[in-house]
C-alpha cells in the first residue's frame, strides 16, 4: 500500500507516520495564539521535525467546537509565510489543514504537499479538482455537520456511527476516483470529535479495524480531544473502562497516548498529534512489541 503526496510516496508496511499539529490561529482549541506569530509557528515546526515528525499539518482557522470561520484573505495570510518558511528549512512534508480549496492550492504552490480537509462532507469537488491537478495527498476525514455546530448532540441513526462512517468513506472514495484523484493520494480519518459524542468516539476507535478494508491509510487524530477529559474517576465496583483523565488539553497526554498506540495496534498508519516526542516513544515501543510478536 503505498500514499502518495506530489512528489512524496510512502509505501506500507513502515514505521507509524507522525503529524505534528501547528495551529497559527488566535483560538484553536489546545494552544491557539501561542504560534500565531509566524516566526513563533516556523520554530516550533522546526521543533516538531527535531521530535521526529514526518508531516508538519499547518492550520490557520480553528476547527474546534463552535469556531467561528474566518475569510479566505485572512487564512492565506496566517498560512502561507509559515509554509514558505518551512518549506525551505525543513525536510518533513508540510499539510495544509483547510477547507477551502483556494488556501489548499495557494498552499500547494507555497510548499504543501498534502491537504488536510476537515469538511470533506461538502457537496461540491472543487477541492477534489485541486487535490487531482496537483497530484497533492489527501485527508478524507468524516464530520457531522460544520465545526460551529458539530457538536450540539450529534446522533446517528440505523446501523450506528461505525457503519454511517463506513457508507461516508465508500461513496467519497467513488466521488474522488470519479473527479481524478487516484485513490493512491488518499488516507482516511474518521474524525474523532468532530460531530461525535463520548460514546460515538470509543465506537470508532473499537471499530477501526474494519476502517483497513480499502487498503488506504488510517489517519486518527484523537491528541487531547474534549472526550479524553470526559472519564471520571470511579469507585471500586465502578465501570471497568473508566479512568481519570485530565480536563484541560494540556493534562491529556496519557489519555492521548492511550488512543496513539490502540489506533496503531488497531491498524492506523498516520497519526495526529500535538506531543510528538512522547507520542513517537510510545509507538515505537508498541512497533517493536509487534515485530517480536511476529517473529
Amino acid at each position: 500500500m503505498n500514499f502518495r503526496a506530489r512528489d512524496v510516496t510512502w509505501s506500507f508496511p513502515r514505521p507509524t507516520l507522525l503529524m505534528g499539529i501547528l495551529n497559527v490561529t488566535p483560538d484553536s482549541f489546545s494552544d491557539g495564539g501561542r504560534f500565531f506569530d509566524p516566526a513563533a509557528a516556523v520554530r516550533r515546526g522546526l521543533e516538531l521535525e527535531a521530535e521526529g515528525a514526518d508531516i508538519i499539518d499547518v492550520g490557520g482557522e480553528s476547527t474546534r467546537p463552535q469556531a467561528r470561520p474566518v475569510s479566505e484573505e485572512e487564512e492565506l495570510r496566517r498560512v502561507l509565510p509559515v509554509i514558505a518558511a518551512l518549506a525551505e528549512r525543513t525536510k518533513a512534508v508540510l499539510s495544509i489543514d483547510t477547507m477551502k480549496p483556494a488556501v489548499a492550492r495557494a498552499a500547494i504552490a507555497a510548499g504543501a504537499r498534502i491537504v488536510n480537509d476537515v469538511a470533506a462532507n461538502r457537496s461540491d469537488l472543487a477541492m477534489a479538482a485541486v487535490v487531482a491537478e496537483t497530484g497533492a495527498g489527501y485527508v478524507l476525514m468524516h464530520m457531522q455537520g460544520i465545526p460551529a455546530t458539530m457538536q450540539q448532540a450529534p446522533a446517528y441513526d440505523g446501523a450506528g456511527v461505525l457503519a454511517h462512517v463506513t457508507g461516508f468513506f465508500a461513496e467519497r472514495l467513488g466521488r474522488l476516483e470519479s473527479a481524478g484523484v487516484s485513490r493512491e493520494q488518499v488516507s482516511l480519518d474518521v474524525g474523532i470529535g468532530f460531530g461525535k459524542s463520548l460514546e460515538h468516539n470509543l465506537q470508532l476507535l473499537a471499530g477501526l479495524e474494519s476502517l483497513t478494508r480499502w487498503g488506504r491509510p488510517l489517519l486518527v487524530g484523537a491528541s487531547r480531544k474534549s472526550f479524553l477529559g470526559h472519564f471520571e474517576r470511579q469507585e471500586a465496583g465502578g465501570s471497568p473502562e473508566a479512568a481519570l483523565v485530565g480536563t484541560s488539553p494540556g493534562a491529556r497526554l496519557s489519555g492521548s497516548l492511550a488512543c496513539a498506540c490502540w489506533a496503531v495496534h488497531a491498524g492506523a498508519q498516520i497519526l495526529r498529534v500535538h506531543d510528538l516526542a512522547a507520542t513517537r516513544e510510545a509507538v515505537r515501543v508498541l512497533e517493536a512489541i509487534h515485530a517480536r510478536k511476529r517473529q
